[in-house]
């Protein structure tokens, strides 16, 4: 493969469009069904909470994007105040929260698909079978192979899908609620609910999973020639659409449903010949066949775009994990057409591996949601130690009352990563120890993680410990907290849902202050600072 170099090829549209179309894929097909079977008509406020949170990190990283003009920016941004062990340790965590996306997709299409060509997935069960799980790796690999393309290419196939991706939803909107129309059904409540299904459903129904695609304009910094305006246009104007977007779609599906099925089971209980399919199938109840079949076609379309996307992403991620030395610097490798084409064939190798331990939708987005939370977190505490170590930086964009909004942004992603339940946060903190143990390991036999020439530095010198030690009881704090919590979220039930919400509210502003204590010295973010905007990154 020819070495080569990334295009800025990206206006504000394309990046527009790419993170657009990665908010809309997916999560419109199942998210507002898991969402009323969790909260019923609450459901609407889930997708406002959904979209509060997401607004309030979209607008950090609005900031933090224009800072850092490099493809992969959120790992550059990773290694700047927390020493090395953060950033290493922060950079698997992003790339682990991009590769889980792209297999989601794939098996929503494969879900669609299973109505009328069988046996992709099991019924019983929900899970992919033996022959599902091949055309998953499958079609997977086809999406891959798209991305070799060159990046301008690459943002148009994207525009043109999320063109199809905003007309089907709105037109599935005004359909549904012209052919059936029942108000009384926001009144069916469910019970032994109440506002907690609203809370749980965010991170549990796919409500924060459907808005994750907003930070796909951060990591393509590098192949646009405005990031200071472009990329807060994109971040920004993403939510908002995907907001609409969502709230329409969940209030159509909540007001279609006929109430002689909710009289039946209530909407726990809710349930579609084809429910692997659902607003297709109430489509298909409701006499519009023909436009069942549209849903049907677009099942292919809206997921796979996003995968898509999702996979032009984690290549610049792979790539970036080279360039800082979070990764072996192979990853870095990008050929004559501009794509980092080792970290894309990594990208599709190791989410391939994602159908096998979650071979199911509802199963993967939960992981999803709670890594992909904590990978974001780490913004509002990048903003903040900029803004106090270098308060006289240029910033193209500038957060209004950032002293304010940062913090609420960290505190309203910890809770979501808490409503996602103990289960998911445990199996997600198993995943981080096995990433440190692997690097702990790896010192040990290989040496120095940095490459220096000094003999046996010490831990706590080498991997700036004294500037992450935060983490632990960060990590720790919040699964004791969720594991003393209501036991709708799998916890022991010593802690009613909202003491405990404010117990992590008050545990994420301990840590955030003691983050912003710990920061690295000031001279070294400004000289990290200056490499990023001058040449290749070589760490902190």
């Amino acid at each position: 493969m020819a070495s080569g170099s990334l295009r800025r090829d990206g206006g504000p549209i394309g990046l527009l469009y790419a993170s657009l179309g990665a908010v809309i894929g997916s999560g419109w097909l199942f998210g507002p069904l898991n969402a009323a079977r969790e909260a019923g008509p609450l459901s609407l406020g889930s997708w406002v909470i959904g979209a509060f949170s997401i607004l309030l990190l979209g607008l950090v990283y609005a900031e933090l994007g224009p800072l850092v003009p490099r493809s992969g920016a959120i790992i550059h941004m990773s290694h700047i105040g927390s020493g090395p062990l953060l950033g290493k340790l922060w950079s698997w965590i992003l790339f682990f929260s991009y590769v889980s996306v792209p297999p989601v997709e794939v098996m929503a299409i494969l879900a669609y698909a299973n109505n009328y060509l069988p046996g992709y997935v099991d019924p019983r069960s929900g899970l992919l079978t033996v022959r599902g799980t091949v055309t998953a790796v499958l079609l997977l690999g086809s999406v891959t192979a798209f991305n070799f393309l060159v990046i301008r290419l690459v943002l148009l196939i994207n525009s043109a899908a999320t063109w199809w991706k905003l007309i089907i939803p709105f037109a599935t909107i005004a359909l549904l609620l012209f052919l059936s129309y029942h108000p009384g059904n926001l009144s069916v409540l469910i019970p032994h609910s109440g506002i907690e299904g609203m809370f749980v459903a965010v991170g549990n129904a796919g409500v924060i999973f459907s808005f994750f695609g907003f930070r796909q304009a951060v990591d393509l910094a590098g192949e646009t020639r405005d990031p200071g305006r472009n990329i807060p246009f994109a971040v920004v104007g993403s939510v908002l659409v995907g907001s609409l977007v969502y709230l329409g779609l969940e209030a159509a599906f909540l007001l279609a449903v006929d109430p002689k099925d909710l009289a039946r089971a209530g909407w726990k209980g809710l349930n579609f010949s084809g429910v692997t399919g659902p607003f297709a199938a109430l489509c298909v109840s409701l006499g519009a066949l023909w436009w069942g079949a549209v849903l049907y076609a677009d099942a292919l379309v809206s997921p796979a775009g996003t995968a898509f996307i999702y996979l032009t992403s984690a290549a610049r991620i792979a790539m970036a994990q080279g360039e800082t030395g979070s990764a072996p610097r192979l990853l870095s490798q990008i050929n004559g057409r501009g794509v980092p084409w080792v970290g894309l064939l990594l990208a599709w190798a190791l989410g391939s591996l994602f159908f096998f331990p979650f071979p199911s939708w509802h199963r993967l987005v939960a992981y999803i949601s709670s890594v992909t939370v904590l990978s974001y977190c780490l913004g509002p505490i990048i903003l903040l130690q900029l803004r106090q170590a270098l308060p006289k930086l240029e910033r193209p964009f500038r957060l209004w009352k950032a002293g304010l909004i940062a913090p609420m942004a960290f505190v309203v992603s910890n809770w979501i990563v808490f409503w996602s339940g103990f289960a998911t946060l445990s199996f997600t903190m198993l995943a981080l120890i096995t990433l440190f143990a692997a690097a702990l390991l790896g010192r040990l036999l290989f040496g120095s993680m940095n490459g220096s020439g000094r003999k046996n530095p010490s831990l706590w010198e080498e991997w700036g410990l004294s500037h992450s030690w935060w983490v632990a009881p960060y990590f720790g704090g919040m699964w004791v907290l969720s594991a003393l919590g209501p036991k709708s979220l799998g916890g022991r039930g010593v802690l009613p849902f909202f003491v405990d919400m404010a117990l992590v509210a008050g545990v994420s502003l301990l840590i955030l202050r003691v983050a912003l204590k710990a920061t690295v010295p000031d001279d070294e973010i400004a000289r990290y600072m200056k490499e990023l905007s001058e040449g290749p990154p070589s760490g902190p």
